[in-house]
């Protein structure tokens, strides 16, 4: 698992997907390749009221990720120093096995540069001591960035009670 992680305040998720807009324009991504997703679930009747939720998906940066594993050429890797998993795009060949593998969706084609890419949380961002963009630039500071470790009990079940509800 990684060192890291980012956490969602769902109740405060308006869904205006700027942690989407702010990734895709610190990546240079084009149309198409999201490394970061809002999905909106609902709506549902919970205690006959109509409620919605707007989920935030990232790569999950996992303690052994089949990415990794299915990659011919060596490209996609685990930094050993914090676990986050990466693409190193002078090895990427585009064969897409990365893609293939992993179950949540993560690795994503660029049509523009014929290779996959992912989220790295910013690595670059992370190395300065900053956030990763899509949580440093969430308007209503639902994201959290940092380590499961120091994330409380009552905060880590608040937030599964929130999850479940929808």
């Amino acid at each position: 698992m990684s060192k890291y992680y980012i956490s969602q305040d769902v109740k405060r998720c308006i869904g205006c997907f700027s942690c989407e807009s702010h990734c895709k324009m610190k990546n240079n991504l084009p149309p198409g390749p999201r490394f970061c997703q809002i999905i909106t679930v609902g709506p549902k009747l919970i205690n006959n009221l109509p409620r919605m939720a707007n989920i935030f998906i990232s790569c999950f940066h996992c303690e052994n990720p089949w990415c990794v594993a299915a990659c011919p050429s060596g490209a996609m890797q685990k930094r050993p120093k914090d676990g986050i998993v990466f693409v190193d795009q002078t090895l990427c060949v585009g064969c897409k096995s990365c893609i293939t593998a992993c179950p949540w969706g993560a690795p994503q084609w660029n049509p523009e540069t014929g290779k996959v890419d992912k989220c790295d949380y910013c690595m670059d961002r992370i190395d300065q001591g900053l956030e990763p963009a899509c949580v440093a630039k969430c308007i209503t500071k639902c994201l959290h960035f940092g380590e499961p470790s120091v994330k409380t009990k009552a905060a880590r079940e608040s937030y599964a009670k929130s999850v479940a509800e929808f």
